[in-house]
């Protein structure tokens, strides 16, 4: 039975996600909101919260569990919402818990377990690089002898590039999992795709199974390579008729529907081997892009990716019909990285396609909107070298998010 006020509980391991919260206030919505003691008092929207709620953790079994359980003593609860991708598989657990709707754990497996999302890929033919759990060792054995390095050592539930580890021989591998101990069954093996290659992303708004929406973005070098190496990181939507844009919007539908998402938002990475043209399946996550790709998104189509999921988990609470705003069909990109200056200066910054400018201490980052795609490229290209020299520093990877 549908609610007039629908009584949300959001989770969050990172801060993330105002906008959602304030949309959903907006349409009428009772928001709690459960975040890690670490991020309490980042900015949040406590103007779009009825109840703020802390936990050191929001994975520790059963802690977690009993804390919304405690909640649903004293609210119907309608809906329970992931702002992060840690809390995917958390949400899930909770749902099947409590017996909500939505995403259940098998379910969500596809978007969070890089083995699971593997295998249910290649059962639907869609290309991927070669892959392989590391169990058997027999059959890890096999691999090693089979594919060519070099490899890419992936954790099964992390976000982004964390923990992944580049290997050049089978001696580095099995050291690798000798370290790992009894934490190796986590982690998954598979062939870094040779040659020159370029990532692309794909952001989709689904109802009901079917994509109501959907961009094709490229990153300026591989995400993995910026998260490890250091650098400046940059993505830009491509140009919509392009031979790239329709060969991944086509599979981009493949995989969806593979994995069975219904209604919602999605990010999905796939690779391009530039020497063959052949594009592979990466990964695919239940959630808006990170690093401001939802800034960007919006810069250039209008659409706030972030909104629109509550206005789905509005919809679905209330057994109504999600109606997607009409896109703008501009171009937008975003470049981003570290800055050795707390306040950087980007006023030489000024062409009049800069829309929009980041404000985080020790960060510099911009976003430039055209009617062209080629523009936006430019600009992107030539910035880049210039926030290297301008700005650039490094520091070691974050901890773990969902710690």
């Amino acid at each position: 039975m549908s609610k007039e006020h629908p009584v949300f509980l959001f989770l969050a391991s990172d801060f993330k996600g105002n906008e959602l919260l304030e949309v959903c206030k907006e349409l009428g919505c009772y928001n709690i909101l459960i975040t890690r003691e670490k991020k309490k008092d980042l900015g949040w929207a406590h103007h779009a919260l009825d109840e703020f709620h802390t936990m050191p953790s929001l994975i520790v079994q059963p802690d977690i569990t009993n804390a919304v359980s405690y909640l649903a003593r004293h609210h119907d609860l309608d809906r329970i919402i992931a702002l992060d991708d840690y809390d995917i598989e958390t949400a899930a657990e909770l749902r099947e818990h409590l017996r909500l709707p939505g995403m259940g754990s098998s379910a969500s497996r596809f978007f969070r377990d890089k083995l699971a999302m593997r295998i249910q890929a290649r059962a639907a033919g869609i290309p991927e690089p070669e892959f392989t759990p590391v169990f058997p060792h027999a059959r890890l054995s096999d691999f090693l002898g089979r594919v060519p390095p070099p490899w890419v050592l992936k954790p099964r539930d992390e976000a982004g590039s964390q923990g992944i580890r580049k290997l050049q021989s089978a001696e580095e591998v099995w050291q690798a999992l000798e370290q790992l101990g009894d934490q190796q069954s986590h982690f998954h093996l598979e062939q870094y795709v040779p040659g020159k290659i370029e990532i692309f992303h794909v952001d989709s708004i689904v109802w009901e199974g079917e994509i109501l929406f959907s961009t094709v973005s490229v990153y300026g070098a591989p995400p993995m390579v910026v998260a490890q190496g250091g650098g400046v990181f940059t993505t830009r939507l491509v140009d919509r008729k392009s031979a790239d844009a329709k060969a991944l919007f086509k599979l981009n539908k493949k995989l969806l529907k593979t994995m069975g998402m219904t209604s919602g938002v999605n990010h999905a990475e796939f690779i391009k081997s530039v020497d063959t043209g052949q594009f592979y399946f990466l990964e695919v996550a239940a959630r808006v892009g990170g690093a401001h790709i939802a800034d960007m998104l919006e810069q250039g189509t209008g659409i706030n990716y972030w909104k629109e999921r509550g206005k789905i988990e509005v919809a679905q609470a209330r057994g109504e019909t999600y109606h997607l705003p009409e896109p703008r069909q501009d171009y937008a990109g975003l470049i981003i990285c570290l800055s050795k200056y707390e306040h950087p200066d980007l006023s030489a910054y000024n062409a009049p396609e800069v829309v929009w400018r980041l404000d985080r201490p020790f960060h510099a980052g911009l976003i430039v909107r055209s009617s062209d795609a080629a523009r936006v490229r430019t600009l992107l290209e030539g910035y880049q070298e210039r926030f290297a020299h301008d700005f650039l520093t490094s520091v070691p990877l974050p901890e773990k998010g969902r710690v």
